[in-house]
Parts: structure tokens; C-alpha cells; sequence
């Protein structure tokens, strides 16, 4: 298994249906183009902390 490892952090906003901007920089790290598929997981804490975690699918059947 995999350590990530924060590379950059943003503060977005949410908007209409629920829809957010990933920011462009992160959008070119990450060689993210329209029609791409992301895949995202809710996670949560003990405490209700909650957050969302999002990567780009490589199209092999990604759980």
C-alpha cells in the first residue's frame, strides 16, 4: 500500500448541484483532461471528522 503525501492544498468553493473546481495546477499534476474519469471515497474518523479523497481512474478497473 501506498503513503501519500500532501503536495498541495486549496480551498474551493461549491457550487451549483454540488459541483467543485479543481484548481488548474492540480489539474496539470495530475494530467487531468476533459472526459476523464475520477473516481472519489468518503472518509471518515472516530470523531465525524469526514473528508473526500479523489484520483484520477487509469481505466484498468480501479476500486
Amino acid at each position: 500500500m501506498a503513503i501519500f503525501r500532501v503536495i498541495s492544498y486549496s480551498t474551493i468553493s461549491v457550487g451549483s448541484g454540488g459541483r467543485i473546481t479543481i484548481p488548474q495546477d492540480m489539474r496539470d499534476d495530475l494530467g487531468i483532461d476533459d472526459g476523464d474519469s475520477l473516481t472519489v471515497r468518503l472518509e471518515g474518523a472516530e470523531g465525524g471528522e469526514r473528508q473526500i479523497t479523489v484520483w484520477k481512474s487509469n481505466g484498468e478497473g480501479d476500486d
